[in-house]
């Protein structure tokens, strides 16, 4: 078996880990931020061991083109928050807004 029949390459930016929905940015993530594979599997129980530790040999066999990887989520998903901040609110939320400024008034 080779380290990438490990994983579903789905895009360029969106590889799993074959069988789960789980990416391999998430169980690096976890690699990077200290935790051993065991610390891995219990905040991921779906998980075996053996995908854990291919998905770290994968990223350590891998770790320029990976970083990149990771880098370009991060970015990816700093422009989606920012469009969803500056975005206008809906139609509710304003609503919503509106019931709790008249709410502070009356108290206040």
């Amino acid at each position: 078996m080779q380290l990438e029949d490990y994983f579903e390459f789905l895009s360029p930016d969106d590889i799993r880990i074959k069988g789960h929905r789980i990416g391999i940015d998430d169980v690096i993530k976890y690699y990077l931020d200290g935790y051993t594979p065991e610390q891995i599997q219990t905040d991921l129980p779906s998980l075996s061991l053996e995908k854990i530790y291919a998905t770290i040999t994968y990223y350590l066999h891998h770790r320029p083109e990976m970083n990149a990887y990771m880098l370009r989520l991060e970015r990816e998903r700093e422009e989606h928050y920012q469009a969803w901040a500056q975005a206008e609110p809906s139609p509710a939320v304003k609503r919503i807004r509106e019931l709790k400024a008249k709410r502070i008034n009356m108290v206040g």
